[in-house]
């Protein structure tokens, strides 16, 4: 398992990061510095406010990692970072139930805040679990079948919150604990990688408002969906990416072909890498879907358990809809 890691780190020198043993310890103490700070509850102002201040402390080689994926998130717009200090041994049980979230500090918590403030800024929506800016990525009993982080199906691949006019810039996912049979991959795909596999057609296609995205089942039932817009955009030869397999509808024939083709060539290109205690995983949302494998939960207390945060480059940007300027859109 490792093995695999560390093969993708190698293949793609740009997409990795190991922590060294110093390097740990130093991302250490920025978390006790957080913790020590007096504040406990992640999604409040003061909080955010203590973890940008300790975010200056984050050892040089992960500042230089996040600054450089910043700037350009290479060829397969995901990083992983090896070596966070997340302990199993002192973990309470795996959540079981819908809608978890982690509302006070934790070591996890403030892994993920820390850097999350290193590379923008954290947000959330109101609509999906209450607005956490911390949140638990975990199998729930009799959801298994479902199209989103409670179930243990195949996830197919999807931006996140692709139908949102400010859906977030990147997707930290933490490692708390992997499955039983460490066979849950996290699979991801850029465009970068499958733009020159496409046929002129459909690249052409992609690009038309010809397809509309329905926001997933925990933002409610009663959201309309997008208006129709193209799957790839911006520059032709470096395009944003816009969809999820689950929830965007082509609107004619030649886009329904270019939507087919598009997940068969996400299928034949992506990477799969299996997260282990104290990987943190960053995609780059604009350019990147993400999905992941099948895998069987146990409800034993030590199923799979991943943390999520969610970050904003332009936090300016969604103004009208953060009251009090706060991380939280309401909409």
């Amino acid at each position: 398992m490792v093995d695999t890691v560390l093969s993708m780190i190698t293949q793609t020198p740009a997409a990795g990061v190991a922590l060294d043993r110093a390097d740990t310890a130093a991302m250490r103490r920025a978390v006790l510095a957080v913790r020590a700070s007096g504040e406990r509850l992640v999604n409040d102002l003061a909080t955010v406010a203590a973890v940008r201040e300790a975010s200056d402390t984050l050892p040089l080689t992960l500042r230089r990692a996040l600054r450089e994926f910043r700037r350009h998130s290479g060829p397969t717009g995901s990083l992983l970072v090896r070596g966070m200090p997340v302990d199993e041994s002192l973990l309470p049980a795996t959540p079981a139930v819908d809608g978890s979230v982690q509302l006070t500090l934790s070591d996890a918590a403030a892994v993920l805040m820390l850097v999350a403030c290193a590379l923008g800024d954290p947000v959330a929506f109101r609509a999906e679990k209450s607005g956490a800016l911390v949140q638990d990525v975990v199998p729930v009993p009799g959801k298994e079948e479902f199209q989103g982080n409670a179930g243990s199906v195949m996830l197919s691949f999807h931006n996140e919150n692709a139908f949102h006019q400010h859906r977030p810039d990147y997707v930290m996912l933490l490692c708390l604990r992997p499955d039983h049979d460490r066979v849950a991959g996290l699979r991801t795909v850029c465009s970068r990688e499958i733009l020159p596999r496409l046929t002129h057609e459909t690249r052409r296609t992609l690009f038309l408002p010809e397809f509309v995205t329905q926001a997933p089942p925990s933002f409610g039932a009663n959201r309309d969906a997008t208006a129709p817009h193209g799957v790839l955009s911006g520059a032709p030869d470096d395009p944003d990416m816009r969809v999820d397999l689950a929830a965007t509808t082509p609107l004619t024939q030649r886009a329904k072909a270019a939507l087919a083709e598009l997940g068969e060539v996400f299928d034949r290109n992506a990477q799969s890498v299996r997260l282990v205690t104290g990987d943190l995983a960053i995609v780059d949302n604009r350019v990147t879907v993400h999905g992941r494998t099948a895998f069987r939960p146990r409800y034993d207390g030590h199923d799979r358990w991943l943390q999520r945060t969610f970050v904003a480059v332009n936090l300016r940007g969604s103004r009208g809809l953060r009251p009090a300027d706060g991380h939280v859109l309401e909409s």
